[in-house]
């Protein structure tokens, strides 16, 4: 199979300039072209993502400075390039401090160095990008596959831990979080501490029961057992601070970065199951945390209470026996064996693993029939009904 060609965007007010771009790129390249800053911008929206995008530096109403800068924000693994006639010291100092450029090129630029510069950049694309997808997919999937062994070892902590991922991934998609996999990986991990925790603990924390004042100490270090746990893992420090921020209370003007995002997510999430775990039902946990005005963002949750109304209103419970059961469902309560032990909690997706553990079991060793949510999958980009106060 014929591989695709890198994506390519070139921005100048210069019609002869772009032209030029593309005769001389056009073989190695899909080229798009754009007139203007804010045509470039558009291009960007609707015909991205692009591997590279080169601008002119002198253009009316943005110049390229500002626009790679905007190009930054919306699209920070593109690879920036600046082309110019007016290479002046303090033009290519802006353009490196704002737009991060990758390569600055003089007009007229030669094309054999035209080309090179854009071979190199489309390379740095490809190895920023592998890296990514490394991140978002190996590492997501192994900590994943850990989670789903422990879910089956521990149930009651990390069943919730695997609730409270369902709860963030929705939310994220929902409000455009960029970099989802990493709070999702936070989701997953948020729990890994109460392995230091007794047994009894566990349990009483999972039924919402009161706690004595040493176990509430023991509640308290659990942050920083995770922490310490993950320190020893590469790449993980964007999940670790949001780790760190899902404790922080909401502040108005709180900074627009991931971290403190994301960690506001996941509060709302863990919050939510808490909440249910205690007994509330879904109106009444909503209504809790809709009170509680320090210690979420309000956009977020409402963005939540939508999601959850939406989600409440469709949300289809079936009753199936063993012999039915299917990877990718989900369990709507706990599943138990005939004598009361508990093999996964509520909210856990069946995995493989899982599935060959039933395998393994004795025949009607497991109380049925099983209850698992069926729900009806919204369209990509389709708007949830609007609800009123939950």
């Amino acid at each position: 199979m014929k591989a695709m060609k890198p994506k390519l965007l070139c921005v100048d007010d210069e019609i002869q300039v772009l032209e030029g771009l593309a005769l001389n790129l056009r073989r190695g390249y899909t080229v798009c072209t754009a007139a203007s800053a804010a045509a470039g911008l558009e291009a960007l929206e609707h015909e991205g993502p692009f591997a590279v995008v080169i601008s002119d530096l002198r253009m009316p109403f943005m110049d390229g400075t500002e626009f790679l800068a905007r190009v930054r924000a919306v699209a920070p693994d593109t690879v920036r390039m600046l082309l110019t006639g007016n290479a002046d010291v303090e033009s290519a100092i802006a353009a490196v401090n704002h737009g991060q450029i990758f390569r600055f090129l003089r007009k007229p630029c030669p094309p054999d160095e035209l080309r090179m510069a854009i071979d190199a950049a489309a390379e740095q694309y490809r190895l920023v990008t592998a890296e990514r997808v490394l991140l978002e997919e190996t590492l997501h999937g192994s900590i994943k596959t850990l989670i789903d062994i422990l879910a089956m070892t521990n149930p009651l902590v990390f069943g919730r831990a695997t609730r409270i991922k369902n709860h963030v991934a929705e939310l994220a998609r929902e409000i455009g979080l960029p970099c989802r996999w990493q709070v999702e990986v936070a989701a997953m991990l948020s729990q890994l501490g109460s392995i230091s925790l007794p047994e009894e603990t566990v349990d009483r924390l999972h039924y919402g029961k009161e706690l004595s004042a040493e176990e509430q100490a023991m509640l308290a270090r659990m942050p920083r057992v995770t922490d310490d746990l993950l320190a020893n893992i590469p790449r993980l420090e964007p999940v670790r601070e949001i780790l760190a921020a899902q404790g922080l209370p909401f502040r108005g003007g709180l900074s627009a970065r991931e971290a403190p995002t994301g960690g506001n997510v996941l509060k709302i999430a863990a919050d939510f199951d808490e909440l249910e775990s205690r007994g509330f039902g879904m109106a009444e946990a909503l209504d809790t945390m809709r009170g509680r005005t320090d210690s979420y963002d309000p956009g977020i949750l409402e963005a939540f209470i939508r999601l959850k109304g939406a989600r409440g209103e469709r949300q289809e419970i079936r009753e199936i026996h063993v012999s039915a059961l299917r990877i990718g469902m989900v369990f709507a309560e706990d599943v138990r064996t005939r004598a009361g032990v508990l093999l996964v909690a509520r909210g856990y997706e069946v995995a493989p693993s899982f599935m060959a553990r039933m395998r393994n079991f004795p025949a009607n060793l497991v109380k049925e029939p099983l209850r698992v949510v069926v729900t009806p999958v919204r369209s990509p980009g389709s708007p949830l009904p609007q609800s009123g106060p939950v």
